[in-house]
């Protein structure tokens, strides 16, 4: 029996540098990634939130699960700055990480920044084009 396409969750196990952002993807570790996407202790996940004023705590439960090795939560929020959401910012913040949102762009550039400065920084960052 001929196995037909076998689609995987993208994941890219490790904490690179984020090269470039915008055309509605990423390139980091020399590879590209269309759509949004989560940087994690665990590795850069794709992650499927397009609207940052729909963001919710379930496009949030891979981070929480890795929150102990989290301090930091950089939110690219597509274009503009736009607030997180009272109850995210709630539960992000009981579970011990402070959230910062900011600019797709904004974030990808502190992103770097902390992580060449190996601090606990995770990242979710909402593709622009």
């Amino acid at each position: 029996m001929a196995a037909g396409i076998v689609i995987r969750q993208a994941h890219f196990p490790g904490r690179p540098a984020i090269e470039a952002y915008g055309n509605g993807g990423f390139r980091f570790a020399d590879m590209s990634h269309r759509g949004s996407i989560l940087c994690l202790p665990s590795g850069v996940h794709g992650w499927e939130p397009d609207d940052p004023e729909a963001l919710a705590e379930r496009d949030f439960a891979r981070l929480l699960d890795e929150a102990g090795e989290i301090e930091i939560l950089l939110v690219g929020m597509g274009r503009d700055l736009k607030p997180l959401p009272k109850a995210l910012r709630e539960t992000l913040k009981a579970a011990g990480i402070a959230a910062e949102p900011m600019s797709t762009g904004a974030a990808v550039r502190t992103y770097n920044v902390l992580l060449a400065e190996d601090r606990a920084v995770a990242a979710a960052l909402i593709a622009v084009d």
